[in-house]
């Protein structure tokens, strides 16, 4: 229920603050799905997703890209390098699991004792 009043909130500033066509509204949610969008060089997106980090805006990122699995590749083989030179993103995971990531202990498993 929040998320649609929240998505509800995003579209109705959207359309207040760009008073986009009908045409126009339903392309911009149709693609990004009322999300901020961003293009450009790998520069360009590597030095936007940086300025967010600086100014704690954003803590992670949800890569939607519109044509899968390309556009996907052409984000991993090109701004992932960049953001992992300004050492934004890891070269290596530390950890196997999820939980490992998360610095968690492993929980004891009653069927299979250690």
């Amino acid at each position: 229920m929040q998320a649609a009043q929240s998505r509800a909130v995003v579209i109705t500033d959207l359309v207040a603050r760009e008073r986009p066509t009908l045409r126009g509204l339903l392309r911009q949610l149709a693609g990004a799905r009322g999300h901020f969008t961003l293009a450009g060089s790998p520069e360009r997106v590597a030095d936007v997703i940086e300025d967010w980090i600086e100014s704690r805006a954003a803590d992670g990122f949800n890569v939607m890209p519109p044509i899968l699995p390309a556009q996907l590749d052409v984000f991993v083989d090109h701004v992932v390098p960049i953001l992992q030179r300004r050492g934004l993103f890891r070269r290596e995971y530390e950890a196997d699991t999820l939980r490992g990531h998360y610095g968690l202990a492993r929980p004891p498993n009653p069927h299979f004792p250690t």
